[in-house]
């Protein structure tokens, strides 16, 4: 196998294939199946990068194991790269990933103080898990290269990154809410991890109001200051918004070293979505739907099963509209997507049980032989099926109580097509709030403003839907994938201008 360093390396837990198990027992690795998703999002900003590289973890019972191949090299559509695999035991991940992450972690990031649980976390572990990550990519990376980090699990990874190879660029991006001091500060650990995140050149959100929490946060535990910051464009500071913020920082200086602080919303890849959506395979699928709901209105809701997706909200305030308003029974149904995640972990269990308790509740209460009000989905529903029931949807209702971003909101108005009606319900909470306008807004904290919603969208006229629609599509459309690569790769290059800038004058001095 070639030896050459990559110049640029993405760090992130999950592998960029899929595995396959084979009737003989031997594993085949295939390219994921969709252009839709975080994974290939990424393989796409790494194939135009020339030589690139991956880290992410693989279980491993024995990581001492001789036959376990730590890197290996892909061929795909993406061009060919390597993947550096680090074998983790079923404890470590439990420990660094079910626990730390995500009892410690996630909780703060989305502001559940309460669920926040930091007395079974093994922080060693963590970091032990961490500096694994730094120094795989550190033995990938050229002199010059740029290391890519992914998410809130690699905290650390900056830090040690910085001490391995110092003089390589190191970006970082989130994927989740970053909290304010008041919250993030709750952590036991909050120094140790701001600055690992300090070391970066660059560290990037979603919205604006994450950067600025983020920058509060360095505030409040460094030294560090902001030292540019620049107006929020119109489009993403709608007025009294729960998220928006009228200025968005810029850079940052800490011990005489510039940090980016980058704007970059991940956006869903329009021009895939759609063309699937406008295909037989979904047409066909979407007249069944039609012919399954008769002359009744269907909301639909999609998200995974977690404290921080208000499902339970949303299963409660349509039982609360089934029994204000007794005429739409037999005439909207719900159909609740709640995959469930991370099994094993007492706080998501939770969850799904309520879910279920919910829906028989609802069903049994409310529901005829012939009309059940409510259709609970627990599994993944492939892509195609999934965009055939976004277009035949009336309503799609997405009303996390906290979320990074959310996906399925733009999914949903692409997949509506040319001249297609749909009315989007949308928590005040996510950050796609600030970049999709059209929607309905809502409060999954407040009854009424849920009542209130429900009412609106399921009475609102086809011309209105129709102007909302077409305002939100274009709104997808703005801040879709390519965009995002686009911005990517310019940070990349801005970096690699200033690095060859400093190298300049460094010669002169």
């Amino acid at each position: 196998m070639s030896q050459a360093k990559s110049d640029l390396v993405v760090v992130y837990h999950r592998q960029p294939y899929e595995e396959h198990v084979l009737e003989d027992g031997t594993v085949e690795l295939r390219e994921n199946r969709s252009p839709n998703g975080i994974v290939p999002t990424l393989k796409g900003v790494m194939g135009k990068m020339g030589n690139g590289a991956w880290v992410a973890w693989k279980h491993a019972d024995d990581p001492a194991n001789p036959d376990f191949e730590r890197v290996i090299e892909i061929d795909d559509s993406y061009g060919k790269y390597k993947v550096s695999r680090l074998p983790l035991t079923p404890a470590q991940v439990k420990s660094f990933y079910h626990v730390t992450s995500k009892e410690a972690f996630w909780p703060i990031l989305h502001g559940f103080k309460e669920r926040y649980n930091y007395d079974p976390v093994d922080w060693p572990t963590f970091r032990e898990v961490n500096w694994a990550f730094a120094e795989a990519a550190a033995n990938v990376v050229s002199d010059d290269g740029v290391v890519w980090i992914h998410d809130y699990n690699l905290w650390l990874v900056p830090g040690y990154l910085r001490q391995l190879k110092p003089g390589v660029k190191i970006c970082f991006f989130h994927h989740t809410p970053f909290p304010s001091a008041d919250m993030f500060n709750v952590l036991p650990w909050r120094e140790e991890i701001v600055r690992s995140l300090l070391a970066c050149d660059s560290v990037g959100f979603h919205i604006p109001r994450y950067a600025q929490n983020f920058t509060s946060v360095a505030h409040s535990l460094t030294s560090a200051r902001t030292i540019s910051d620049r107006r929020t464009e119109d489009s993403l500071t709608p007025r009294g918004a729960a998220l928006s913020e009228r200025f968005t920082p810029v850079l940052m200086d800490y011990k005489g070293r510039k940090v980016h602080v980058e704007t970059n919303p991940v956006g869903v890849n329009y021009d895939y979505l759609e063309e699937l959506s406008e295909g037989q395979e979904v047409a066909e699928k979407v007249q069944a739907i039609r012919d399954w709901m008769g002359d009744g209105q269907l909301v639909l809701s999609v998200s995974r099963t977690d404290y921080t997706k208000g499902n339970i909200e949303q299963l409660e305030a349509f039982e609360r509209l089934l029994i204000r308003r007794p005429e739409l029974k037999g005439k909207v149904r719900l159909m609740l997507v709640s995959v469930g995640a991370n099994r094993g972990m007492t706080a998501y269990e939770e969850v799904q049980v309520k879910i279920e308790e919910l829906t028989g509740r609802i069903n049994g209460t409310h529901g005829t032989f012939e009309w059940q009000p409510v259709s609970l989905i627990s599994t993944a529903i492939p892509l195609a099926e999934l965009v055939s029931y976004y277009r035949a949807a009336d309503v799609c209702s997405i009303t996390p109580l906290a979320d990074g971003l959310n996906l399925v909101a733009a999914e949903y108005c692409v997949a509506k097509g040319h001249e297609k009606d749909g009315a989007l319900i949308l928590s005040e909470f996510a950050g796609c709030a600030v970049l999709l306008n059209g929607a309905i807004p809502v409060n999954p904290f407040s009854h009424a403003s849920m009542d209130r919603a429900l009412d609106q969208a399921l009475a609102m006229g086809a011309d209105e839907k129709r102007a909302r629609m077409k305002e939100l599509r274009a709104s997808a459309k703005r801040w879709n994938i390519t965009r995002w690569r686009e911005a990517t790769t310019g940070l990349f290059d801005t970096l690699s201008d200033e690095s060859a800038e400093a190298g300049v004058e460094e010669t002169i001095t």
